[in-house]
């Protein structure tokens, strides 16, 4: 264990985004995501909800101020318009941890295109249906870091 540092985030996620850059984006996936086959390094978290895992990302994770969307969710496949419940958590928690982001439902397929080109993967065992999420890195500023 280590002070400050949420206690989900274990060595090799925390590896992981202390590598990304200004711009890169991680998944946060459900159980029943094809993480293996998407390209991508994967990081396991098993027995971990993916509410409770892009909660602990964003405790230290800034999303991207410089373009228009910084956070994207999949569509109810058949209905576009529906918000699952894990889904309204998801925008509670960027809300609460980032600030005013919007989370931008993305077709089924075309997630799979941008979950392609991520950096990393985290593999949840969220078995709620369409608990899926792509955040993307933002900058931080010489004041946030503490170096004392």
């Amino acid at each position: 264990m280590l002070k400050g540092i949420h206690p989900l985030l274990g060595p090799d996620l925390l590896h992981a985004l202390k590598t990304m850059g200004h711009g890169d984006d991680i998944v946060i996936s459900d159980a029943n995501f094809p993480s293996g086959s998407m390209g991508p390094p994967v990081i396991r978290a098993d027995g971990v909800s993916a509410t409770d895992m892009a909660e602990a990302i964003l405790t230290h994770m800034p999303l991207d101020t410089f373009v228009p969307e910084a956070a994207w969710r999949m569509e109810v496949v058949g209905d576009p318009d529906a918000m699952p419940e894990v889904c309204t958590e998801f925008q509670q928690i960027v809300a609460k941890c980032a600030g005013d982001f919007r989370i931008v439902p993305v077709e089924r397929f075309a997630f799979y295109a941008m979950a392609r080109k991520a950096t990393y993967i985290v593999a949840t065992t969220e078995f709620r249906l369409y608990g899926n999420l792509i955040l993307k890195k933002g900058v931080v500023h010489p004041h946030e870091v503490n170096t004392a």
